[in-house]
C-alpha cells in the first residue's frame, strides 16, 4: 500500500536519491541529444534541480508528494501551478504542471506512478484545476505509453537546436 507524504523545503533532500534515478534514466534514453544539449553529472543535476525545487516550493500551491511503501521512498511528484495561457483552447484559469514524476526502475510497474498521478489529480481537483500537463523525453516510449494509459495526450512538441558558435561543443 502506498502512503503519501507532502514535503516542504526542509525535507527536499529526501528526494536526492530518487532524482538521481531520474537523471540516469534521462541520460540513458536520450544519448542522441549530446550533440545539441550537454548533460551534467548526477551531483550537478541534483544541485540544479534542488535549487529549482526550493524556488517552486516558495509558492504555497506547489506540491511535493513523496510516495512511500513500507516506510521506503518509492517515488515522488513535484507539481507547480501556472496561469493558463489563453488561446485556442479553454484550459481553465490555472493549469497543474507535473515538473517531475520520479519512479526508480525497481518500482516501475508497481502502481507508484499511477498512485502519484491519482493523488496529484485529487489535490489539483480540490483547487479547482481541471488540467494537468507534463513533459516526457521523446525517446522514452515506455514513459509516453504510460502517460497515455493515464489519460494524457500529446499537445505540444518541444524541439531543441544548438546555435553554431555558442556553447561547449564549439
Amino acid at each position: 500500500m502506498l502512503r503519501f507524504r507532502y514535503l516542504g523545503p526542509r525535507e527536499i533532500d529526501e528526494l536526492a536519491e530518487l532524482w538521481t534515478a531520474v537523471h540516469e534514466q534521462h541520460t540513458a534514453v536520450a544519448p542522441h541529444l549530446e550533440d545539441v544539449i550537454i548533460s551534467v553529472g548526477a551531483d550537478e543535476s541534483w544541485r540544479r534541480r534542488r535549487s529549482q525545487y526550493l524556488n517552486w516550493l516558495a509558492d504555497p500551491d506547489t506540491l511535493a508528494v513523496l510516495a512511500e511503501r513500507g516506510g521506503e521512498p518509492v517515488g515522488y511528484a513535484m507539481v507547480t501551478i501556472r496561469e493558463s495561457q489563453q488561446g485556442s483552447w479553454d484550459r481553465g484559469e490555472r493549469v497543474g504542471v507535473v515538473q517531475t514524476l520520479a519512479v526508480p526502475p525497481e518500482h516501475t510497474g508497481t502502481g507508484v506512478g499511477s498512485g502519484l498521478l491519482e493523488e496529484v489529480r485529487r489535490q489539483l481537483g480540490a483547487l479547482g484545476i481541471r488540467e494537468i500537463e507534463l513533459s516526457a523525453l521523446a525517446t522514452s516510449s515506455d514513459d509516453i505509453r504510460f502517460f497515455e494509459q493515464e489519460g494524457f495526450r500529446p499537445f505540444v512538441t518541444t524541439m531543441v537546436c544548438r546555435i553554431v558558435g555558442v556553447g561547449a561543443h564549439d
